[in-house]
């Protein structure tokens, strides 16, 4: 159903923007993560750091992980604009049942709630029980993207 669609460029430097490059591995909320975002996987290291083309290459792999994740858990049409946002978000807090394949946001959408799935974005802006606010201007620009 939404198999056509993939990530626009204009959400790619949004997304890279939103994460800032990291050259060397980071503590991002508990996990070790390097480049724009990219969470460390079992037998990954790079003890001399990564280079910005290197970053982008992690970016896309993870791009991809998140649009097969959402084209696999969403069973409505999106737009363009639904859709960024959704790899944005998947991106950021996971595709697993602790994030967007658990979450309320995926359930108001299945069932047709598109307005309602929208606004669940805004919810998660909290960085261990805290609200961030870095996330909350991450989650009202893929608001605006949801919106466009």
């Amino acid at each position: 159903m939404n198999d056509n669609l993939h990530t626009s460029e204009a959400m790619l430097a949004h997304m890279r923007t939103s994460e800032g490059f990291k050259p060397n591995v980071y503590d991002d909320a508990g996990k070790p993560a390097i480049g724009y975002g990219h969470d460390l996987r079992a037998g990954e290291s790079f003890p001399t750091g990564i280079t910005e083309p290197q970053a982008r290459a992690l970016q896309k792999l993870d791009v991809e992980y998140a649009e097969a994740a959402i084209k696999s858990l969403v069973k409505v049409p999106l737009t363009q604009g639904q859709f960024d946002a959704l790899v944005d978000f998947a991106y950021n807090v996971g595709t697993g049942q602790k994030g967007f394949g658990g979450s309320t946001l995926l359930k108001f959408l299945n069932l047709g709630k598109y307005a309602a799935a929208g606004q669940q974005l805004l919810r998660w802006d909290f960085v261990k029980g805290k609200e961030n606010d870095g996330l909350e201007a991450r989650r009202k620009e893929e608001l605006v993207f949801w919106n466009s």
